[in-house]
């Protein structure tokens, strides 16, 4: 009964979040468009706060992942790191990566991973122990992919550009069906193909003995 309860929680918690983050971005991001972001302590505005409040949930949704034991929770870790990064792509004023974002991993991937770990019998009370990756191996890994990711942060001297607002999904679309038809028709079909093959792996054949 522990089980259910916890996983309840887990469920209110992320609706709960997801509710708040949609309705402060409702409300602040015309404010926010305009340049009208209002200081909440110094130069502090509260576009930082709720950026930093969207990278917190994506770093604690992936130390989730990695961290979490139960694969119920690892999949609901994936859905605040998706999530986060979801909020990450707004910020960059890529509204069509954080709709796909939304609807391809959240609603299409990450859907389908819960639907598999409801309906495998008693697999959410399976704990899983990574035993051919230690904790000395795994944290000398994170340390040196942090250091790369610290210098390319710091190193690399990015063009930054006014936040205009401009939407993104029109230039795409048109970009898709005009100048990458080719390319984007190619990407279909090699979905579809994959699509088949895993049908074709994953059916049971029925042999003659």
């Amino acid at each position: 009964m522990r089980t259910p309860k916890k996983l309840l929680a887990w469920t209110v918690g992320s609706a709960a979040v997801i509710g708040v983050v949609g309705i402060l971005s409702a409300r602040l991001s015309p404010a926010m468009a305009a340049g009208g972001a209002r200081p909440l302590a110094g130069p502090f505005t509260i576009a930082d706060a709720i950026f930093w409040g969207v990278a917190a949930l994506t770093v604690g949704g992936a130390a989730a992942v990695a961290l979490s034991r139960n694969i119920v929770y690892s999949a609901l870790g994936l859905l605040a790191a998706l999530l986060g990064v979801a909020g990450l792509y707004v910020f960059l004023s890529a509204d069509f990566v954080a709709v796909a974002q939304v609807m391809i991993y959240i609603g299409g991937v990450l859907i389908l991973v819960l639907f598999a770990i409801m309906l495998t019998n008693r697999i959410g009370e399976v704990n899983i122990s990574n035993a051919s990756m230690g904790w000395a191996s795994g944290g000398l890994l994170s340390a040196v992919m942090l250091a790369l990711v610290l210098v390319v942060a710091f190193e690399v001297p990015w063009n930054v550009r006014p936040s205009g607002g401009n939407p993104t999904t029109a230039p795409i679309g048109h970009a898709l069906l005009q100048q990458w038809l080719l390319p984007f028709e190619l990407a279909s079909l090699i979905l579809l193909c994959t699509l088949i093959g895993a049908i074709i792996i994953a059916r049971k054949e029925i042999r003659a003995e």
